[in-house]
């Protein structure tokens, strides 16, 4: 299973964990031509070789319109030297002038969300009527698209997040001087293990709290793996302690992967009730849901209902199936499963890009295309969906 490590021991931000994870491509630079073509208002990627505490690193810089975002406080909101823009403007750009997959698009806005709800508790205003001020900017939606990207480009199976280091003392903003973790930030990272320490300054931001938390699967130490590529993204401050972000990219080492699976029997649900309820077990964190047909006692048919977790999300697990289910009982059994390894990888057609999941292992491989992109590309030519399939073929020998 392919493990994606981050060690935030000196927090995180937006452009630490983008350039932790560009580091552990092949080919950074030709990654930073892809952002760079994106299309982001005013926007220009670099990435340069940066060194902390005698650890060689990389930086990434954003500049909009030729500037670069500021040092201090660059993505807190409310402040005053940027365009203000509300969450229905972000989406604007990111749906509307972005050249991104739609599972892209779709992590950008959930990411913008966690923080606009964390804004809106804490300024005590609904989400929309929060304006991102410095979050908002274009300096802001470019760390978070390139950590989104880049998040699907690697496509680990699992993202594990080391405690989060929030630093200690004070932070100046906008409104006047908060403590550190900035309120959004303590909101943000409510249910995450961090703590403080002797380091004076802000060393988690919003965007870094918000990133971490969407595509965390959990939080706890670096697990068993066998490292492939390590990745170390710089900050500009620097501290006692190298000021970076440590990404590690391997596979996970054991005999296979210890998973929970619960499961009901149901008499009296409708087709679209357990449909709806399937969806929702997805959500609260299921790794597959299927359902088998049964007879049940007095010969009535039922369905049975099946869903396979990891044990961090057992309990969300069980709470949407008895809350979305008409059951009043759920078994539960430990399982032991085997899984191939699992990349992503683009081929270029004369119709766009098809992304092709690839598995191996075992002694085997098997490639996949997606199915969304080979529909796009039938619907838009007008042409089969196994001529599609071939077209792709055709580019990936």
């Amino acid at each position: 299973m392919r493990v994606l490590y981050l060690d935030c021991a000196m927090g995180a931000a937006g452009d630490m964990l983008a350039a932790a994870l560009l580091e552990l491509l092949p080919d950074p630079e030709g990654f930073v031509k892809e952002l760079n073509d994106l299309g982001i208002p005013g926007v220009q990627y670099r990435i340069e070789p940066a060194v902390k505490c005698g650890i060689a690193g990389m930086r990434l810089t954003v500049t909009v319109n030729g500037i670069e975002e500021s040092e201090h406080g660059h993505d807190h909101s409310h402040g005053h030297s940027h365009h203000h823009s509300g969450l229905h403007d972000i989406e604007h750009i990111v749906r509307g002038h972005l050249s991104l997959p739609k599972k892209v698009q779709d992590d950008i806005m959930a990411v913008y969300r966690l923080i606009a709800e964390a804004e809106s508790l804490v300024h005590g205003v609904p989400v929309t009527e929060i304006h991102f001020h410095e979050v908002g900017t274009m300096d802001a939606v470019a760390d978070i698209a390139a950590v989104c990207l880049l998040m699907d480009r690697l496509a680990p199976d699992e993202v594990v997040v080391s405690p989060v280091h929030v630093g200690s003392g004070q932070v100046r903003c906008a409104h006047g001087i908060l403590p550190v973790p900035a309120p959004a930030t303590a909101y943000i990272l409510k249910g995450v293990p961090v703590y403080g320490g002797t380091i004076r300054g802000e060393l988690c931001t919003p965007t870094g709290a918000a990133l971490l938390k969407y595509f965390a699967t959990r939080f706890g130490t670096m697990p068993v793996m066998k490292i492939q590529a390590i990745g170390y993204g710089m900050g500009k401050k620097d501290f006692e302690a190298a000021n970076c972000v440590r990404a590690m990219l391997g596979e996970s080492v054991g005999t296979g992967d210890e998973i929970c699976e619960l499961s009901c029997n149901v008499d009296d649900m409708t087709g679209e009730a357990i449909s709806f309820a399937m969806e929702r077990l997805f959500e609260a964190g299921a790794l597959d849901v299927y359902t088998v047909p049964i007879g049940m006692k007095k010969s009535r048919p039922g369905v049975l209902i099946n869903a396979m977790c990891r044990d961090s999300e057992r309990e969300a697990v069980i709470r949407a199936m008895f809350r979305h289910t008409t059951t009043i009982g759920i078994r539960e059994s430990r399982f032991r499963r085997y899984v191939l390894d699992r990349r992503i990888e683009t081929v270029d057609t004369p119709y766009g890009v098809v992304r092709c999941k690839v598995s191996s292992g075992y002694g085997v491989m098997r490639r996949k295309y997606d199915h969304d992109d080979l529909a796009r590309i039938a619907e838009e030519k007008d042409i089969s969906l196994s001529d599609a399939r071939s077209l792709a073929d055709g580019r990936c020998e």
